[in-house]
């Protein structure tokens, strides 16, 4: 149950369970490496944690500002579960302050608990069924917000055979990461967002956390996918992205996908569309340097949405945008040259051309 906020019971304020207690009923918040500082009656820098009589609480647990079925290769995820659907849920607000966030609009709200849209876990885990999805996604804003509902929502849809996944930027704390692994996190899809340097200017906060929760999301054994947005005059320097395909390589591995992405202009920023050039540049550069699975992304069509054995170059899966187009696998293996593909669960036939 929630609690008591003006005498009406609110199921979407809980306690927090990532806290500590400090003096003066001041608290600490550890579910991200901000570890907010909060004293009674304040807020968090994500706005959906207040100190509440010196515990902290979520304001926003079931709280769902947005509910889609959608392609998993919408996340992206392009080696996990590939052709399946998840139905996806996101609240509001976020601990990030990039300026060109697409997803602003529920982003950059702070939640009102008083006009809440509360989805229950077992709501939404039988709605994943009635919809004929095969797993749940956690997205449009930053998931780790909804990490108290996320843990009773894993583990109510691994006892239904469902997958569990997360789209993320990845701050959060080792223990939060851990108790989401533990709950039933199977994969992840972390936004990096550049070199260091512009990932502290734009967003506020340290990458190598990122990296960090990157490299130890691999070692649980959960499936890990990299996603960049180039964004012009931001993060498109070949030093920066030679700086992000370096840490890749020594946190996620040659193996692990890699998405560069197009920004298009939004909130805040009004540079223009990346140029499709250097999306090119940054995937010739990455698979030169070794990264085997290098896609592009929001250029349906491209060559380089689809996925080539990284040894003998045969195509594999050939992509339109979110859709199939031809599958030439035997098994998880290339069938010219016997390479295994590394590719987690069942491939669903959606193939909608020959």
């Amino acid at each position: 149950m929630g609690i008591k906020l003006a005498g009406l019971e609110r199921p979407t304020i809980k306690q927090a369970l990532l806290f500590e207690e400090l003096s003066n009923k001041r608290v600490q918040c550890n579910l991200c490496e901000r570890r907010c500082e909060i004293a009674p009656g304040d807020l968090g820098f994500c706005k959906t944690r207040k100190n509440i009589g010196g515990k902290l609480h979520t304001l926003v647990y079931g709280d769902i500002s947005s509910i889609s079925a959608n392609p998993i290769e919408k996340k992206p995820f392009y080696h996990f579960w590939p052709g399946s659907i998840a139905l996806t849920v996101g609240t509001y607000s976020c601990n990030f302050s990039c300026p060109w966030c697409q997803n602003w609009n529920i982003s950059k709200s702070p939640p009102n608990p008083k006009l809440a849209n509360y989805l229950s876990p077992e709501e939404f885990v039988a709605q994943v069924l009635r919809e004929r999805c095969q797993g749940t996604s956690i997205s449009f804003n930053e998931p780790t917000l909804l990490f108290e509902y996320s843990l009773d929502v894993f583990k109510l849809a691994k006892e239904r055979g469902l997958y569990n996944t997360y789209v993320t930027n990845g701050y959060m704390t080792l223990e939060a990461l851990r108790m989401l692994h533990d709950a039933g996190l199977d994969a992840m899809c972390i936004d990096v967002k550049g070199d260091a340097a512009a990932v502290r200017k734009y967003c506020g906060v340290d990458v190598e956390v990122v990296w960090r929760n990157v490299h130890e999301a691999k070692n649980f054994g959960m499936h890990v996918e990299v996603v960049n947005l180039i964004i012009p005059g931001v993060n498109d320097r070949e030093e920066q992205l030679r700086e992000l395909i370096k840490h890749h390589l020594r946190e996620a591995g040659r193996e692990t996908p890699l998405h560069f992405t197009s920004y298009y202009p939004a909130y805040k920023f009004d540079s223009p569309p990346t140029p499709v050039s250097t999306l090119e540049r940054a995937h010739d550069i990455a698979r030169s340097e070794g990264i085997e699975f290098v896609y592009l992304g929001n250029v349906p069509g491209h060559m380089y949405e689809n996925t080539y054995c990284p040894n003998c170059g045969e195509i594999l899966i050939k992509r339109f945008g979110l859709e199939f187009v031809k599958i030439n696998l035997k098994g998880n293996c290339c069938p010219n040259c016997g390479h295994e593909i590394p590719i987690v669960g069942e491939i669903l036939y959606n193939i909608y051309s020959a």
